[in-house]
């Protein structure tokens, strides 16, 4: 790998890569040991490697394997669960695809669940057939798991924990107006030393997740703060669809469990949402019932809530016996077990929560952005996929094929950019900020974020409840930008500047929508309007 020193800081550090990777989730590592292959790689992560969404994926990946299934009903479903907004290049790209990203996964040593006939598939809501392969019900642990040894193996990776990214460095950044602009890379915190570090790159591509920390409920982990969105647009890229946030209908309903996920797979082999006295509901809100796209799904739920007033839910798969639950969903029955809830014998209480986000920084089809050296790969990417509602299990899909695409993108320009003069770039500076002494502040804001995206920019919303989200997150947006630049950066100082400014971009975006689509529901515009079948693409601001 090529390094050079530049003058930072005592203890900073400032390296070339040929390639800069930001996040650890399937998207990221899957990237990381294609371009292995040709150059130097340097892959940070905020926390432990496996800290992310990819992880802690329970149901599986999508794909047409079955000889009875054709890709053009995958299509179709993608499509019907998008409402509309799906890009059909994508779509029919990433489905073509499905197959090949999931035999390139089992050479990389992924160990998929099998039966008597071969690999099992399942089926999940809003999929008109059995496609998703998966190990048992924690695919997203056997995948990182494999791809993380495969990592570490690696001689040309260099894999760097507790590294939190702030800011890109761009050519406009360094003042450097030319035609196009460009990434040079990050600047990024230690988070064991609290020093800011310059990590330069030919190519920065960024794979951080999703933003679903910025809700109160939600089946993310704390990384999830929309990050890599945040960072692209404060540099100059679009972003686009970020009104459609997927709910997860199930997550588990427990003062215990933090942020734990009831597959989509126990719905998909039978699985009964029932009301506290008993009563099966979804009947009464899609002919589907149970297999409805997650968004009716999570709807229903939210919708049935409200009626009785109770706090939950329960999933009933108590039919399946206890040795179907034991092999089909160990880790799920295991959990439950362990605050008490035996699965086999009742049912399961659950909620939704805030899961996926569907929008994100706009990419081609080879994962390129509107700054050139700067990719974006997985959920931060809004690559025309998923439309106005992602189809379950599309998701991990997407990862494998777009790291593919960016890998093959990337390598054509590679010979050129390795001998394009690198420009110096300046050190951190702290513009003489000094030490926050109410750090409670943060804390404060954080929550309020939290309580205001979820009370007024939910599952249901109305043009009241987005004005009211609008104002308070622009008062908290000026609060917390003047806190930023008058104190030295830290983890948590970062993370909340990142979620305000994401929590502004989906409420500017949910306003814009005067309709109801996929995930974006509004009691003031309750259905669908042709003159808005469009992605909703939020202007650059630089």
């Amino acid at each position: 790998m090529e390094t050079a020193v530049f003058a930072n800081q005592p203890g900073e550090s400032s390296e070339i890569a040929d390639f800069l990777i930001i996040g650890s989730g399937l998207a990221g590592l899957d990237l990381a040991l294609r371009l292995a292959e040709h150059g130097g790689v340097t892959v940070l992560t905020r926390g432990a490697a496996a800290d992310s969404n990819s992880y802690l994926a329970q149901g599986g990946i999508a794909a047409v394997l079955d000889p009875s299934d054709r890709l053009e009903s995958h299509v179709q479903d993608t499509f019907n669960a998008g409402a509309g907004l799906c890009h059909e290049d994508t779509v029919r790209f990433v489905v073509s695809h499905g197959a090949p990203a999931i035999h390139h996964l089992i050479d990389r040593g992924v160990a998929f669940t099998r039966d008597e006939e071969g690999y099992h598939l399942t089926r999940e809501g809003g999929h008109s057939a059995r496609r998703v392969i998966h190990s048992a019900d924690a695919t997203g642990k056997a995948v990182m798991e494999t791809l993380l040894e495969r990592v570490k193996e690696h001689p040309n990776i260099r894999l760097v924990e507790q590294r939190m990214a702030i800011d890109l460095i761009t050519a406009h950044k360094l003042g450097r107006y030319l035609p196009g602009n460009r990434c040079y890379g990050c600047y990024v915190l230690n988070l064991e030393t609290q020093r800011v570090e310059s990590h330069l790159a030919r190519f920065t591509i960024l794979a951080t997740g999703g933003a679903g920390k910025v809700y109160l409920y939600t089946s993310n982990p704390d990384t999830a703060t929309g990050a890599g969105i945040a960072m692209a647009y404060r540099a100059g890229c679009r972003v686009a669809n970020m009104e459609f946030i997927q709910f997860h209908p199930t997550c588990l309903f427990h003062p215990q469990a933090k942020s734990f996920l009831i597959t989509e797979a126990v719905r998909g082999e039978g699985g009964i949402l029932r009301l506290k006295n008993g009563e099966p509901f979804m009947e009464r809100h899609h002919p589907r019932k149970e297999l409805a796209p997650r968004d009716i799904v999570a709807r229903a739920i939210d919708h049935e809530m409200k009626r009785s007033g109770d706090d939950c839910v329960f999933l009933d798969i108590t039919h399946k016996g206890e040795a179907f639950l034991r092999e089909h969903f160990p880790n799920i029955h295991e959990k439950c077990l362990g605050l008490g809830i035996d699965i086999s014998r009742e049912p399961i209480p659950v909620v939704p929560a805030a899961h996926y986000t569907c929008g994100g920084v706009v990419v081609d089809l080879s994962s390129r952005t509107d700054i050139n050296g700067l990719y974006v790969v997985g959920e931060a990417s809004c690559t025309g996929l998923h439309g106005a509602n992602r189809l379950a299990s599309n998701s991990l899909l997407e990862c494998v094929v777009f790291a593919e695409a960016a890998c093959r993108e990337i390598l054509t320009h590679l010979p050129a950019w390795r001998v394009e003069p690198f420009p110096l770039v300046p050190r951190w500076d702290n513009y003489g900020a000094g030490v926050c002494e109410e750090a409670v502040i943060i804390s404060h804001n954080w929550d309020e974020i939290r309580r205001t995206m979820w009370n007024y920019v939910g599952i249901v919303r109305s043009d009241r409840r987005l004005a009211r989200a609008r104002r308070r997150i622009e008062m908290l947006q000026q609060e917390i930008n003047e806190y930023y630049w008058n104190c030295q950066v830290s983890s948590d100082l970062i993370d909340l500047r990142n979620l305000v400014l994401v929590a502004s971009l989906i409420i500017r975006s949910a306003l814009h929508r005067k309709e109801s689509r996929g995930l974006h529901f509004t009691t003031n515009h309750p259905e669908p309007n042709d003159q808005w079948r469009r992605d909703t693409v939020l202007p650059i601001r630089e």
